[in-house]
């Protein structure tokens, strides 16, 4: 029997969450992100929405099978992970486009990487070969991501922060 009301909370925080980022920095990939240099491999923009989109409806259903297995008090350490790879992701939008801080977004997405390998890791036990269906494509991409926010890192240079000096 599926509990709508879990299996909705589970799809809507990720994929909201993901929206919520994407509307805050739209204005960014049009001017600012449009600025900087960019690999070849670097995909259009109008792909980011729909692949993301998959993605944190995948994670968030993958989150529900794993809650479906016991709720929290018996998945606590799986699904707290989960949240904790969220958070991190969910982190890297402001750093990126509102503070264009690359090498926080590079420590964050880095940390990521490794939060999303320690879900797989702790949902695998719980749902078996769905961890691996569902969030193996994230991972994927996840790498993909990471190798651009590095790229754009090393060959964007810093602007320097002005501080006002206190008299």
């Amino acid at each position: 029997m599926v509990d709508a009301p879990a299996l909705a909370v589970a799809l809507v925080v990720p994929v909201l969450g993901g929206m919520i980022g994407g509307f805050a920095t739209a204005s960014q990939i049009k001017g600012w992100y449009a600025t900087l240099k960019k690999p070849w491999w670097n995909p259009p923009n109008w792909l980011f929405g729909p692949v993301w989109t998959c993605l944190y409806a995948a994670m968030g259903y993958a989150s529900y099978l794993v809650y479906e297995q016991g709720g929290f008090a018996k998945q606590a350490v799986p699904l707290g992970v989960y949240i904790a790879q969220l958070a991190l992701n969910f982190l890297w939008t402001p750093l990126f486009f509102t503070l264009h801080r690359f090498d926080l977004a590079t420590v964050d997405i880095l940390a990521m990487w490794g939060m999303i390998v320690a879900t797989i890791a702790t949902f695998y036990p719980v749902i078996g070969a769905w961890a691996l269906g569902l969030l193996i494509p994230y991972l994927a991409w996840v790498s993909y991501a990471s190798a651009l926010t590095i790229w754009i890192w090393r060959n964007n240079p810093a602007k320097p922060v002005l501080v006002k000096k206190q008299e």
